[in-house]
């Protein structure tokens, strides 16, 4: 018999609605699945090769008050028709084991993802320290479980635990959680199949959309600021070209005119045959000089 869950509708809402309603008693014998993780904790779910889901809180009832004596096996498989079929134990009702490798990654069956102690209504994180970095990644590693984000388990020969490697692009993926009991090895509980969830894909160039009434207007700010700032550098650069063109024209002139003025002439060397003018020429003034004085005294 199969221990008592939370109604379907309640299933539905994000985990903080689930949380508060926590209190409630499990008394309702219906069937729950596990959820996509809230836009709360995951902000960019699903992606290419993970999908982030909610952890079964306050899903199942155990028998027992000990949480360490109940764990949670997460089964992924690739959607199709046999979805239904698809069994998750044994005819001795132990849970399956199933890997990745095994399974060509959830395509010819479930293999399990992850597996982790049951978590109990009494035992949730505090959303006030969210905030703080220091305890973010620890909160969020107890709310929520993500698919697909052991890069490193299928390339490791001597890896050894569940192997949790990244899921294909563009997939259609489901998912269940299993109560078992650790120890007696036996399942006790389990929820449906999820309903089914695709992986992103990449999109194609020739789709994607550049016209600018799609963009939000902080695009639209930030790309004029942009584009005036870089109208303004390539206006500066050539300004810059043309003052160096003209620094360079007006240094050859100056430096050619100060070469004009201050370039001295050679005297000539005269030869011993040449005549002396400037000797001569001064004679001859001397000559007329004293003929007038002459003329004078008579």
């Amino acid at each position: 018999m199969q221990a008592p869950l939370l109604p379907r509708h309640l299933a539905m809402r994000p985990l903080w609605a689930a949380l508060a309603l926590g209190w409630l008693p499990l008394s309702l014998a219906v069937d729950l699945e596990p959820q996509l993780a809230s836009i709360m904790f995951a902000t960019n779910n699903p992606t290419l090769t993970t999908i982030t889901l909610e952890k079964p809180f306050c899903m199942f009832k155990a028998s027992v008050p000990q949480t360490d004596s109940y764990k949670v096996n997460l089964y992924v498989m690739v959607n199709s028709g046999s979805i239904g079929q698809a069994a998750i134990q044994d005819n001795r009702s132990f849970p399956i084991n199933s890997t990745f490798f095994e399974t060509a990654g959830g395509q010819r069956g479930p293999y399990k993802a992850a597996s982790f102690i049951m978590p109990q209504c009494e035992d949730l994180p505090n959303l006030d320290e969210a905030g703080d970095v220091n305890k973010a990644a620890e909160i969020l590693s107890a709310y929520l479980v993500r698919v697909g984000g052991d890069t490193y388990c299928l390339l490791d020969p001597n890896f050894e635990g569940t192997c949790n490697p990244p899921l294909t692009r563009a997939t259609e993926y489901r998912f269940k959680y299993v109560l078992v009991n650790t120890s007696s090895g036996f399942v006790e509980d389990q929820t449906l199949w999820s309903q089914p969830i695709w992986t992103n894909q990449i999109s194609p160039y020739s789709e994607i959309d550049t016209w600018p009434g799609r963009r939000s207007g902080a695009m639209i700010v930030i790309t004029s600021i942009l584009s005036t700032l870089v109208f303004f550098l390539l206006l500066g650069f050539a300004a810059a070209v043309v003052f160096s063109f003209l620094g360079v024209g007006s240094s050859d002139l100056e430096t050619q005119h100060e070469t004009q003025i201050s370039q001295d002439v050679v005297p000539k060397v005269q030869g011993p045959s040449e005549p002396f003018y400037s000797s001569v020429n001064r004679r001859q003034s001397l000559d007329r000089a004293e003929v007038c004085t002459s003329k004078l005294q008579d």
